[in-house]
């Protein structure tokens, strides 16, 4: 049984959340994902007034009159929440942790879902599989995720995002709604490893990455010689942050990597929502789904 003190974040995250859902929110999700499309139903003979692109053309000849398709518009959607719970997670000089500004934007996205009536699953990697909860319905199906994000101890400390997303491509077959939630730190989210497995996923789904970085982890703060340790390997190396060549060889090694991971989502057409630790993420999420909704109207 969790404690009380974590029972009362969870309860302050749910209010927090859904207020959000309720206000900022509201009908903003609904409008920008639409479902998995039109489900086709059967066909029957042509009347006037309909739409001649419904023509089954195959049937048509089969019969020697015209036959248009039915459909039926599949509206209940499959949201896959997919978290790095690697080491570097564990990390911020802000407001809070990584990891736990993804346990609120995560939370945000699940109750956006259940209250559009659909169903919401999640998937924690490192470089394993650490956890993985199938999608279903309801507040307390939302409540369990967010005691999850919170509270889920990863077995390991690596990162593999090349494993979710082939575990998530081998797993769920209908297509579904993934926000890809990471800090995109590490050697594995290379642009030339990454560019298949990202491809692949966001021709069958819906893919919205989700960033989130520290802002120590862009500019390093100079406090002389600091001893700096990998949360994911271990490794340890001391650095004199008032050597101003290193700062700078520093910092344009991680605009490039932003570049890069920016070019290669452009390229592949998947959607980027950028956050830092020091920020409140609400905002930046609300303009996605404003200028979402707006491009897919």
């Amino acid at each position: 049984m969790l404690p009380t003190t974590f029972l009362k974040k969870i309860r302050q995250i749910e209010i927090r959340t859904k207020k959000l859902v309720n206000t900022m929110f509201a009908g903003e999700y609904k409008s920008t994902f639409k479902g998995t499309g039109i489900e086709f139903l059967d066909v029957r003979e042509y009347l006037p007034g309909d739409d001649v692109r419904t023509i089954d053309w195959k049937v048509t000849a089969r019969m020697g009159r015209p036959y248009v398709k039915k459909f039926v518009e599949d509206r209940e959607l499959t949201v896959i929440l997919c978290v790095d719970a690697s080491g570097s997670g564990h990390f911020g000089t802000r407001n809070q942790f990584k990891l736990e500004q993804a346990a609120e934007i995560a939370a945000t996205l699940a109750f956006s879902a259940v209250q559009n009536n659909d169903k919401v699953g999640l998937l924690f990697f490192t470089d394993h599989i650490e956890k993985y909860i199938p999608p279903k319905k309801g507040r307390f199906h939302v409540l369990r995720l967010i005691r999850d994000i919170l509270f889920f101890e990863p077995e390991h400390k690596g990162t593999d995002p090349t494993l979710a997303l082939e575990f998530l491509m081998n797993l769920i077959k209908h297509r579904a709604i993934i926000f890809f939630v990471s800090d995109f730190i590490g050697d594995a989210f290379k642009s030339d490893m990454l560019r298949i497995p990202l491809g692949v996923v966001a021709k069958r789904h819906d893919l919205v990455v989700i960033t989130i970085t520290d802002p120590a982890e862009e500019i390093l703060p100079r406090l002389g010689l600091v001893e700096l340790e990998d949360s994911e390997t271990g490794e340890t190396m001391t650095i004199d942050t008032y050597d101003t060549n290193l700062l700078k060889q520093y910092r344009a090694y991680r605009l490039q990597q932003r570049e890069d991971r920016q070019r290669l989502l452009k390229s592949l057409g998947i959607d980027n929502v950028e956050l830092t630790t020091a920020e409140n993420f609400t905002p930046k999420l609300h303009k996605f789904f404003q200028e979402r909704a707006r491009r897919y109207r």
